[in-house]
């Protein structure tokens, strides 16, 4: 469970970076590989970026991995409002993400977030599971991608062909969203520069 406490904290931080809001949302981190989640995708820089206006600077995302959801938060007058949430599938295996091909998500804290760094069409990607399946089409329309140091190739994208797994933990390591659930937060909420936080697993 989010911690309000936790929450208002990192409002104040959203408020101290928002004056280099600007210059993050410009910066495009051109990493070409995908990682252990789109191994078998190829990336083109060349199509325009989606940036939302009603959101910028004052909206950031929080994945909850105990609680398998993507929830939008706005920031505004000093308080911190949830707008959005949907259900997600996160890795497969528990814990912070190690080393490439652990099948696990990567973690942060609120006070070092993740950033989107790009937004791209992924409508055409495909990806082999090793499930007998092939390579099939496997990540909806977008393809969100995060910084997250130390390890390239992680994101936010659809469940084309496993949309049955969402909620649940099955991906390789992204966070996999309903392909509509993907759409609405990209038309709505999303953009380049935006902050992401991943909570930890709670491992007993």
């Amino acid at each position: 469970m989010i911690k309000k406490s936790l929450i208002a904290a990192f409002c104040l931080i959203m408020a101290a970076c928002n004056s280099n809001a600007t210059n993050s949302a410009n910066t495009v981190e051109k990493d070409k590989d995908i990682d252990t989640c789109a191994a078998d995708s190829t990336i083109t820089i060349e199509q325009p970026i989606y940036d939302t206006l009603t959101c910028r600077d004052s909206c950031f995302i929080v994945v909850s991995k105990p609680n398998l959801t993507l929830s939008v938060y706005e920031s505004k007058n000093g308080d911190t409002v949830l707008i959005a949430d949907y259900p997600v599938c996160v890795a497969l295996k528990y814990g912070q993400k190690q080393k490439k091909g652990d099948m696990k998500t990567p973690e942060c804290t609120y006070d070092n977030p993740f950033v989107i760094t790009e937004i791209v069409p992924a409508s055409t990607w495909t990806h082999d599971f090793g499930d007998g399946r092939g390579s099939i089409l496997a990540y909806g329309d977008w393809f969100m991608r995060l910084r997250t140091p130390g390890f390239s190739g992680i994101g936010i994208h659809g469940s084309t062909n496993n949309e049955s797994s969402v909620p649940g933990r099955g991906s390789e390591g992204c966070i996999r969203l309903r392909n509509d659930d993907l759409n609405d937060l990209k038309e709505k909420y999303a953009f380049v520069g935006m902050k992401v936080v991943i909570e930890a697993d709670v491992v007993e």
